[in-house]
């Protein structure tokens, strides 16, 4: 999680939004990245996608079956339709859905249990990793006189 803090960082510094993505394997990051929608003008830039699509790259496979995935925020239903159809084991990540909306994103109010049980997911979801050190970052991003939100 630390780590995705850190890329969530750095795309800060480079214009994009507070969002971090860190896919694992075996204890070993297969990828890092933080969220690109400003960059690439593609709203489904999220750090989640582009972790996965990275990942995917990476290993030269669609299936992330023997992956976690560890993430800065709550993924929105897109972010967790992505890793559901990867078949990602395991989702961890640190702020709510909540909190991005509060930092001003545009979310919709369904949370990833809602996404899990209504369309019967076998994926894992590990709440709250880290979620002071997550809540606060998007804090002091929200603060920020210079930003952009989607």
């Amino acid at each position: 999680m630390r780590l995705a803090l850190g890329k969530a960082g750095q795309g800060i510094v480079n214009g994009q939004t507070p969002f971090g993505a860190c896919i694992v394997r075996r204890g070993k990051v297969v990828a890092l990245e933080h969220n690109q929608v400003w960059r690439t003008t593609d709203i489904t830039a999220h750090a989640e996608v582009q972790a996965i699509r990275s990942a995917c790259r990476k290993l030269k496979t669609i299936s992330l079956s023997d992956c976690v995935i560890y993430t800065t925020c709550e993924p929105c239903p897109m972010c967790f339709s992505a890793c559901h159809w990867a078949g990602l084991k395991r989702i961890y990540f640190g702020a709510f859905i909540a909190d991005a909306k509060r930092a001003g994103f545009n979310e919709l109010f369904v949370s990833a249990s809602q996404m899990k049980r209504i369309g019967k997911s076998p994926l894992t979801i590990c709440s709250g990793l880290l979620k002071k050190e997550n809540v606060e970052f998007l804090k002091s991003w929200s603060l920020k006189g210079k930003k952009k939100v989607y």
